[in-house]
């Protein structure tokens, strides 16, 4: 059987918000701007940068993924939330019941949102055929094989997630991207 190898990319922090939030922060009316699509069809970085301010210190300047979301949500590194003063709580994108909050700070205002603030699972984005071919479904966990120099790894407790509205990449988080020396274009082995 053919290795099952999906490129690796690095998550940096980033902030997703919803419309209301982003109102509040860029002023009523406000659309994001595109500064580059992602690798995710329909995903870009966007111009728009706030502040996330947690119970120790600030980080400035943290992205704005688009599109706007029902719901706002902060994905920082172990190290980041740390630095910050909120408690880890790692989750899949989207499963922010029960975690910490913060302040954002835009040029037009700022909100206090009561939880939100995750370190992102790391996880593997697959279309349904490839999916298919890997006998794995939406939901699995699975562990991938890092080849990196003098920093190889396998990495465990990785979640699968399928949708045709995907392409096959696997996301990590800064720490964990420093940890195994990635570079980009990096190929990794999933192992079921």
């Amino acid at each position: 059987m053919e290795k099952m190898e999906v490129l690796l990319e690095t998550s940096a922090r980033h902030v997703h918000v919803s419309a209301e939030a982003l109102e509040v922060l860029f002023g009523k009316g406000y659309e994001l701007t595109k500064k580059k699509d992602l690798s995710q069809p329909g995903q870009f970085a966007c111009e728009e940068r706030v502040t996330v301010t947690g119970p120790k210190r600030a980080l400035a300047n943290v992205s704005i993924l688009g599109p706007v979301r029902p719901e706002t949500q902060v994905e920082l590194s172990a190290t980041d939330a740390r630095s910050i003063g909120c408690a880890i709580a790692v989750r899949e994108s989207g499963d922010i019941k029960g975690t910490p909050g913060c302040k954002l700070t835009g040029p037009c205002g700022e909100i206090e949102i009561s939880e939100g603030v995750i370190v992102a699972k790391r996880h593997i984005h697959l279309v349904p055929e490839t999916a298919d071919k890997w006998g794995v479904k939406n939901k699995d966990t699975v562990s991938v094989k890092i080849q990196s120099d003098g920093r190889c790894a396998v990495l465990g407790d990785v979640v699968v997630r399928v949708s045709e509205k995907f392409a096959d990449a696997m996301h990590i988080d800064t720490d964990e991207s420093n940890a195994v020396m990635a570079t980009p274009g990096m190929m990794v082995e999933v192992i079921k």
